[in-house]
């Protein structure tokens, strides 16, 4: 088994539900259930800042265990002259699970995001069992329905954090997005 952890879209996901999730425990229960090959984290990151706010959690994923992928937040200006920043990791997280694809027979895609459907049904077709973890729980849902439906199973996000979440602490600090959620992501 592989984990892939899209982490703009989790943050996202978990936010919503007002908890935090307790990412040792969570290693830890999949790691209970089978075989852990990996578990990749992504995030963009901002270059420059002398302290980013997510930097503990990449330091604390480093040090337990993940295989954390990063990569330079863009910025540019859009059409009505405000800056905008992205870092969309999807296609890193694509290929990995491509890649990883001959070596594992399940992956999990911490992800709602429409735009892995095609990823994941080519996983698929190499023997690959893909659950999805997402939430329905919320408005609007933060899973494609379209991703939903390719995966061999729907992990509700909910049910998880019940098992290795927390409410969230008034202070949590925010997480660099990829930008605003996609339709349905």
């Amino acid at each position: 088994m592989a984990l892939f952890i899209d982490g703009a879209n989790l943050y996202a996901s978990v936010k919503a539900l007002n908890a935090d999730l307790d990412f040792r425990k969570m290693v830890e229960s999949f790691r209970a259930r089978a075989l852990l090959t990996r578990a990749y984290y992504y995030t963009a990151m901002v270059e420059g800042e002398e302290f980013s706010p997510i930097r503990p959690l990449i330091d604390f994923l480093d040090y337990n265990g993940f295989h954390v992928v990063t990569k330079p937040v863009k910025r540019f200006t859009d059409g009505q002259g405000q800056t905008r920043t992205k870092g969309n990791m999807d296609i890193e997280i694509a290929v990995d699970m491509l890649e990883l694809a001959p070596h594992i027979d399940h992956a999990v895609l911490f992800s709602g995001d429409g735009d892995f459907r095609r990823a994941v049904e080519a996983v698929q077709a190499r023997g690959v069992r893909v659950s999805v973890v997402s939430t329905l729980k919320v408005q609007p849902p933060h899973i494609a329905d379209d991703l939903r439906r390719q995966a061999d199973d729907f992990i509700e996000l909910a049910e998880l954090v019940a098992e290795f979440g927390r409410p969230r602490a008034p202070t949590a600090p925010p997480s660099v997005r990829s930008g605003p959620p996609e339709s349905g992501s």
